[in-house]
């Protein structure tokens, strides 16, 4: 059996029994990698141990976990500024002023039009989730909401959009992921539009969105109230006559944040900087910023770990030297039959992915062999582009450790009325990678 197959398989089967993911990873490297041959630790005759690919994978994983940190003290900022709150309580008297109907998808638009936004106008990536969906909490059991619905919504906007949007995620993605390793890899890329490359991937998740919001998740579902209004606390307002500077304030941080991270190509000094405003017009207080920053770090703190241990894994999988074999067994399968073979390539890439949890790391490690491969079998440059990026965004959506089913867990959670697996991991999994399999094998055929 193929390593990297029975690390996800172990990986996976663990977050299924309810195994912590820091652990399921941690585990799955493990058995993935003593399966491939790797010594558990490092041996006298110079072979190194899985520990230490581990522990090396973590390392680079360092760059992404403070990039969390420092997203959840701004996003805390901003929701210290009571802006998010303020918002929050104008959907809650809607819906007790108004239809149902037409609130419902006021909110639905909202929820993917921030999501989408965190992508690319204001860089500050699933942070918005805990501003945003604890105070509407009571708004969705108002409107007898599916959560499993809302995760669908907001993971549509946080994938969707960097695999088909080339600016912020989408350009680091698109550009400076994808293209850069096709070119690396020996492929000519030159005049191909990432866009028209990615519409039809694109179009297949949007297919998905309209089967849960229409077929899979139409109907009410009911949660106990009484949960929510407990964490919620107190919903009493003080009128803040300093709502209208504030409402200023917060859009100049994020506007501010978006330049600079869009100058510099740093989401840390973004962060940073939209934290700054904040301090410094007094909106957070000089003796405030320390809790501000250091609650918004607790935030994002689960999210960092996991995204560290799918960097460990990662670097465990391609050590074991068994991803190359993996894509070349199961395209030999399909000798010359290039319907075939693109259908075997995604399949792997959301084996991989679903491992890894993260599309932007698995790029990478299956352009080198995917490249040569659609190039001997004749798929055309576009196609080709259309089939390593569809294979590296599968599994992201549907992944226990990917942080587009993490973050909406850690909103919709707060109550504890919505699971990770059940109500995150397995709708993503459904109405995202299945139709991503489908219209990626699509665009690989007629572009």
């Amino acid at each position: 059996m193929n390593a990297v197959l029975l690390a996800v398989i172990i990986m996976v089967g663990l977050s299924l029994a309810r195994v912590h993911v820091v652990l399921s990873l941690i585990l799955g490297a493990v058995v993935g990698g003593l399966f491939a041959g790797l010594p558990l630790t490092d041996t006298e005759n110079g072979a190194t141990g899985v520990l230490t690919h581990f522990q090396n994978g973590i390392k680079g994983g360092a760059g992404i976990a403070l990039s969390y940190a420092l997203l959840g003290a701004f996003a805390m900022a901003i929701a210290h500024s009571g802006v998010p709150k303020a918002l929050a309580d104008k959907a809650i008297l809607m819906v007790k002023h108004a239809k149902h109907g037409g609130v419902k998808w006021a909110v639905f638009g909202v929820i993917v039009l921030l999501a989408c936004l965190s992508q690319n106008l204001i860089p500050i990536h699933i942070a918005f989730i805990l501003l945003l969906i604890p105070p509407l909490l009571t708004v969705f059991n108002e409107l007898k909401l599916d959560r499993r619905l809302i995760t669908c919504l907001i993971t549509f906007g946080l994938v969707n959009t960097y695999m088909f949007v080339p600016y912020g995620f989408g350009d680091i993605f698109l550009n400076e992921i994808i293209m850069a390793n096709l070119v690396k890899s020996g492929l000519d890329v030159s005049g191909i539009s990432v866009v028209k490359a990615m519409s039809i991937p694109a179009l297949g998740m949007l297919t998905g969105l309209f089967v849960a919001i229409f077929i899979s998740y139409r109907k009410p579902r009911i949660y106990d109230n009484a949960k929510t209004q407990a964490v919620k606390g107190n919903d009493e307002q003080l009128i803040d006559n300093n709502m209208g500077f504030k409402i200023i304030v917060t859009l100049i941080a994020i506007i501010a944040a978006f330049i600079i991270q869009l100058n510099t190509n740093s989401l840390i000094l973004g962060s940073m900087s939209g934290f700054a405003i904040f301090m410094a017009t007094g909106v957070v207080g000089w003796n405030q910023a320390d809790d501000v920053f250091n609650d918004g770090i607790k935030m994002m703190a689960m999210i960092g770990f996991i995204m560290i241990s799918a960097q460990g894994f990662a670097e465990v999988m391609s050590a074991t030297g068994h991803i190359q074999p993996l894509v070349q067994s199961a395209v030999e399968m399909f000798g010359a039959n290039k319907a075939l073979a693109s259908l075997a390539m995604l399949m792997v890439g959301l084996v991989v992915t679903m491992g890894i949890g993260s599309s932007f790391s698995t790029v990478p490690i299956i352009a080198t062999i995917y490249v040569p491969l659609c190039m001997a079998m004749g798929f055309s440059p576009m196609a080709t582009l259309a089939l390593v990026a569809s294979a590296g965004v599968l599994g992201d959506a549907g992944s226990p450790a990917s942080d587009s089913t993490l973050g909406p867990t850690m909103g919709l959670n707060v109550d504890g009325q919505h699971d990770h697996i059940k109500d995150s991991v397995i709708p993503t999994f459904i109405h995202y990678n299945i139709p991503l399999i489908l219209f990626g094998w699509l665009a690989s055929m007629v572009l």
